[in-house]
């Protein structure tokens, strides 16, 4: 094909053109000074293989060479930099360090009632939204009518896996464990447990030596929990 399609980059435009090999840079340049507004006088073209490279790989610097000569091909970039910029305002609209910014202090940013947050505040929206409260935890009373003691449960180990039944013997707070939150005390049915009812000297319940135990509600299941088989019954 006789013509190519480039990107033609300058410092305040960016554009997919097509121009024809046969064209010179001479007429290249009048073109591309109606696309970048850099007075023909003022235009130093280079092409590069991407955007962002830095190196070039020619440069049209002769006027009465054809495109084709410098083996310009599709997808390619022409940079064209203005060699007096200062003439010709280029990249002046462009560079936001001119402007003048328009600032607030927080004070003022506060009496404001135009503002996003006002606007949030009033539509009680993202942290100005009511929270939710917090579910409370279950009292004492409420546990012990879910598990009422002389129960039959089925108890979750701290492994997560094995189970263990008894019979709930004790609901409530007690002085060990930081003395917060409610303890399951259970009577277990084989000596899987750590006491007899008594922990630090003081007593919960009473239960024959290793098959009491301590454990937070949620590892306790309550229901109809047969004491275990272990076929130790003898013929």
């Amino acid at each position: 094909s006789s013509t190519v399609s480039v990107f033609v980059v300058s410092p305040d435009t960016h554009s997919e053109r097509r121009y024809d090999l046969h064209t010179t840079i001479a007429q290249l340049k009048g073109k591309l000074e109606t696309v970048t507004g850099i007075p023909v006088s003022n235009q130093k073209i280079g092409v590069y293989k991407g955007e962002d490279d830095t190196t070039p790989i020619a440069i049209l610097d002769d006027d009465s060479r054809p495109l084709g000569y410098y083996s310009v091909v599709s997808g390619q970039f022409l940079k064209v930099q203005d060699t007096n910029p200062s003439l010709t305002l280029t990249g002046q609209f462009t560079d936001v360090s001119q402007v003048e910014k328009f600032e607030l202090t927080q004070e003022e940013y506060e009496k404001r009632q135009d503002t996003v947050k006002t606007y949030k505040q009033a539509h009680k929206m993202g942290r100005f939204a009511p929270k939710e409260d917090a579910p409370l935890p279950p009292t004492s009373e409420q546990i012990a009518s879910e598990m009422p003691i002389g129960s039959r449960c089925e108890v979750v180990a701290e492994n997560g896996i094995t189970k263990y039944r008894g019979t709930i013997r004790f609901v409530g707070e007690t002085e060990f464990g930081n003395k917060t939150g409610v303890w399951i005390g259970v009577e277990y049915d084989e000596a899987y447990g750590k006491n007899d009812g008594s922990v630090e000297g003081k007593r919960y319940f009473t239960c024959p030596p290793s098959r009491g135990a301590f454990v937070r509600p949620k590892r306790v299941t309550v229901g109809d929990f047969p004491p275990e088989d272990l076929g130790l019954d003898e013929d």
